[in-house]
C-alpha cells in the first residue's frame, strides 16, 4: 500500500499531466526555443542558392514569376533607378554613362542590357555595363519583337532588385542631359509614371489596322489606341502590370499585314496603360527627341558639329508634350505642368568627344 504523501504525489501528476501536455503544444515559445536550430552551414547554402537565382529562360515562365513579385520596395533601403537599355550593337557612348554613373553611390541604380544576340559585338561591354546583359532574343523592326525586349528587361530588373522603384527605357543613342541626382530627385519624387500617351493622332486608324481590320477586336477598340514614344520611365506598379499582360499582348504580338503603319513598340505600352490605369501616369516622356526632319521613321540625329552646351541647354528648356490622362481635360490639366527633360535622343556615335568635352560643366551640371 501506498504511504499517503506518496499517493498525494502521483495524484497530483495524473491531474497536471494534460494541462502540460496542453501547454507544450499550444506555446509558441516552445516551438521557436526548444526546437532543433537552424544548421548555419544549410542557411550559407541556401543564401547562395537565392545569389544565384538565374531567372527562366523561356518569356512565359520569365514573366509568370516577374508578375507575381512584390509592388513595395522595401521600407528599409533607398528606392532605385533602373536604367533599362535596348541596343542591337555596343554602346557608342559608354564613356559618358560611366560618367554618369562613377559618380554615384551604387544603392541608387542597377543598369540591366538587352542586346540582340545575333548582331555583331565587336567591342565587348565593359565598366558599369559589365555582367549586366541579361537573356536576350533577336528583335526586328516592325514587329512586337522590340516589345518583348523591353518586357524582358523589365522582368529582369523586377526579379534581380525589390528595391527598384523607377524603371527608365533608353536606347544607345539616348544621352542624360541633367546630373544623376537632379534625375534621381525627379523620378523617385514621382508617385506616377511618365508615359506618352497621345489620342486622335494622325494614321491612328492605319496603326491600329496594321494587323487587319478587325485584328484588335474587341479587346482593343479603336477608340482605345493610344500613340506614344517608346521610351518612357515607368513605377513598379506599372512595370508589374506590363510583364503581367496577357489579353492585351496577344492582340499585338500578330504580325502586321501592313508593315509601314506597324509600330507595335509606339502603341502597346502607351495602350495598354491607358486602359489599366490612365489617372497613374503623367502622358508624355521625359526622354527629348526632335521629329523635325525625320526621315523613314527615324528622328532627328545629331552630329558632333551641333554638339555644344547651346545644345543641352534648348533641349533641357523644351517643354515635354501632354497627352491624355484619363480625365478628358488633360490641356487644361497640364497646362501648368513644366516636367524637366532627363535624356534626349538621338546622338551620333561620332559625337561621343563632343559630349565629353562638355560632360562635367555642362551635361552633369545643373
Amino acid at each position: 500500500m501506498l504511504s499517503p504523501a506518496l499517493l498525494s504525489l502521483l495524484c497530483a501528476l495524473i491531474i497536471c499531466l494534460p494541462l502540460a501536455v496542453i501547454v507544450t503544444i499550444t506555446s509558441p515559445s516552445t516551438t521557436v526555443h526548444d526546437g532543433p536550430r537552424t544548421n548555419p552551414v544549410a542557411a550559407a547554402k541556401t543564401h547562395q542558392r537565392l545569389l544565384s537565382f538565374k531567372p527562366p529562360e523561356d518569356d512565359k515562365s520569365l514573366f509568370r514569376v516577374a508578375s507575381r513579385v512584390s509592388s513595395r520596395t522595401p521600407p528599409d533601403s533607398p528606392k532605385k533607378i533602373a536604367f533599362l537599355f535596348l541596343t542591337i550593337s555596343p554602346l557608342p557612348l559608354a564613356p559618358l554613362w560611366e560618367l554618369y554613373f562613377n559618380q554615384t553611390p551604387e544603392n541608387l541604380f542597377n543598369v540591366y542590357v538587352h542586346a540582340d544576340p545575333k548582331q555583331p559585338y565587336e567591342t565587348p561591354f565593359s565598366g558599369v555595363f559589365s555582367h549586366r546583359v541579361i537573356h536576350s532574343k533577336p528583335t526586328l523592326r516592325f514587329t512586337p519583337s522590340l516589345i518583348s525586349a523591353a518586357r524582358r528587361l523589365l522582368a529582369h530588373a523586377l526579379l534581380h532588385d525589390r528595391s527598384n522603384y523607377m524603371f527608365v527605357l533608353l536606347s544607345p543613342s539616348c544621352i542624360p542631359i541633367h546630373s544623376f541626382n537632379f534625375t534621381y530627385q525627379t523620378l523617385i519624387g514621382s508617385e506616377k509614371s511618365f508615359i506618352e500617351i497621345l489620342e486622335n493622332e494622325m494614321g491612328s486608324y492605319e496603326r491600329w489596322a496594321a494587323r487587319g481590320p478587325e485584328a484588335m477586336m474587341p479587346e482593343v477598340r479603336l477608340d482605345d489606341f493610344r500613340i506614344g514614344s517608346q521610351f518612357w520611365s515607368l513605377t513598379r506598379k506599372h512595370a508589374r502590370l506590363i510583364v503581367g499582360d496577357k489579353v492585351i499582348w496577344e492582340k499585338f504580338n500578330q504580325p502586321c499585314v501592313m508593315w509601314d503603319t506597324c509600330y507595335p513598340e509606339e502603341n502597346y505600352f502607351p495602350t495598354l496603360v491607358h486602359m489599366r490605369d490612365p489617372r497613374g501616369v503623367v502622358p508624355a516622356t521625359l526622354t527629348h527627341v526632335d521629329w523635325n526632319g525625320s526621315t523613314g521613321g527615324h528622328p532627328r540625329m545629331y552630329v558632333a558639329s551641333e554638339v555644344g552646351p547651346d545644345l543641352i541647354m534648348k533641349l533641357r528648356m523644351d517643354k515635354p508634350r501632354y497627352g491624355d490622362d484619363g480625365t478628358n481635360d488633360s490641356d487644361w490639366s497640364f497646362r501648368r505642368r513644366r516636367d524637366p527633360f532627363l535624356f534626349a535622343r538621338k546622338f551620333d556615335s561620332d559625337s561621343i568627344e563632343q559630349l565629353m568635352s562638355i560632360a562635367s560643366e555642362v551635361i552633369l551640371s545643373d
